[in-house]
């Protein structure tokens, strides 16, 4: 169960940002750079690192302009399953799950990455305009779930489910509010 928690931590920060986690879980590994990492492994390890680190400064860089957060977001939301199902395999394998049960890591991290990219999409088109502080929360968040999920798996998971469960009520708002525009554009009869 602890495996299972670790690896939904790597999933969600996965499903904030695509190439810092990835970057964190290479550096974390006691063995060489990448060597669990699935797709990652067989790519030359200072062409994986120069694309990472690349990425994530562009992450943390340009998400901070309103324009450039609109395309990074779209990147994120078409890579992001990919990089969740990476993330919870590596992360299930570093903490020896059982190997049968990779697939299903797999798919569960993708799903739970691309959601939380379609909760942030969803948000920033609703508000327009996301609080600096808020994107700045998000790369520690993203941090802190990398590192939960090698030295403490369980607050890790349980932080990830924390944010499954504001995804889905973050659903629910929207649907509420976008019945009342729906109700508040109707002509009075």
């Amino acid at each position: 169960m602890i495996e299972l928690l670790a690896a939904l931590s790597a999933s969600a920060a996965a499903g904030i940002r695509i190439a810092l986690p990835l970057l964190l879980i290479g550096l974390l590994q006691r063995q060489s750079l990448w060597s669990s990492v699935p797709i990652l492994s067989r790519v030359p390890q200072p062409l994986v690192l120069g694309v990472l680190v690349s990425w994530s400064l562009v992450e943390l860089l340009l998400s901070k302009d309103r324009l450039a957060r609109q395309v990074l977001q779209w990147i994120e939301l078409i890579f992001s399953p990919i990089v969740g199902a990476i993330a919870g395999i590596t992360v299930a394998r570093v903490t020896q799950m059982d190997e049968r049960l990779l697939p299903v890591i797999g798919i569960v991290g993708g799903l739970l990455a691309l959601l939380l990219q379609l909760v942030q999409l969803g948000w920033f088109y609703r508000l327009r305009a996301v609080p600096l502080w808020v994107i700045f929360a998000q790369d520690f968040l993203c941090v802190l779930l990398v590192l939960f999920a090698f030295d403490a798996p369980r607050e890790g998971g349980l932080i990830a489910l924390l944010l499954l469960w504001l995804a889905i009520r973050s659903s629910r708002e929207w649907q509420h509010w976008y019945r009342t525009q729906a109700a508040g554009d109707r002509p009075d009869e």
